[in-house]
């Protein structure tokens, strides 16, 4: 039983890793190609704009991510002074991450359906590895990861809270005077975001808003893709 349980998490946690290193930087990389799409080259010349995920990697993220399937990255560098229009530039920016994952998730879902569509796989939301397990059915189950912690991570970054995406978007039309004020305290904010994070594991209530928003966003990505099957059957 305890053997199981860890080949099991050793299993889950190398899919995470795998997955989320080739998440990061599609999604570090959207802030910084709006960015500069806006006027700011910070992130371009930080070396930010780039496949390489470890230009991104923020270890404490990259842990929580082991631990309870979302996680961050490093921020991109960003000067709004630069941008043509400053507050739809910070709102374009902060959406631009938690877009790219939901086009990745769809993208990652469209290819599950071909794969079950052509009677390849039956089931991609597990895998039990054996000496039978088809290379079709670890592609399946691989590319629903790839799309379940695409999901995960849009959502979580769009939750309003300090120091995610959502907060930014709505940062972006706030007064100066609370700029400021998250500027002088956000190590404070941080730590406090860390704290609810791991509270989190062992009060359920706390995950159960972004739980329900998760599972409606990816039933929703799965409807846009039932177009798939109607291929098949011409």
């Amino acid at each position: 039983m305890f053997e199981t349980d860890i080949s099991e998490f050793l299993l889950t946690a190398a899919v995470r890793t795998a997955v989320f290193l080739l998440i990061v930087p599609l999604h570090e990389s959207a802030h910084g190609l709006v960015a500069h799409w806006f006027g700011d080259d910070t992130a371009k010349e930080a070396g930010r704009i780039t496949l390489n995920p470890f230009a991104h990697l923020d270890i404490a993220g990259f842990v929580l991510m082991l631990i309870l399937g979302v996680g961050w990255a490093k921020p991109v560098p960003v000067n709004p002074s630069k941008f043509k229009k400053r507050r739809l530039g910070m709102a374009m920016v902060s959406l631009a991450g938690p877009l790219s994952n939901l086009i990745a998730a769809f993208i990652g879902l469209a290819l599950c359906m071909v794969l079950m569509c052509s009677a390849l796989v039956t089931n991609v939301e597990t895998l039990e590895i054996s000496t039978k397990t088809s290379g079709a059915q670890i592609a399946g189950t691989l590319l629903y990861s790839f799309a379940y912690i695409n999901i995960s991570l849009a959502v979580f970054n769009l939750i309003p809270l300090p120091p995610l995406d959502g907060f930014n978007i709505i940062r972006s039309f706030m007064p100066a005077k609370f700029d400021m004020w998250v500027f002088r305290n956000f190590r404070a904010i941080n730590t406090a975001f860390i704290v609810l994070l791991l509270l989190s594991t062992h009060i359920t209530e706390l995950m159960m808003p972004y739980i329900f928003v998760r599972e409606k966003v990816e039933e929703l990505l799965w409807l846009s893709v039932m177009w798939i099957p109607k291929l098949f059957a011409l």
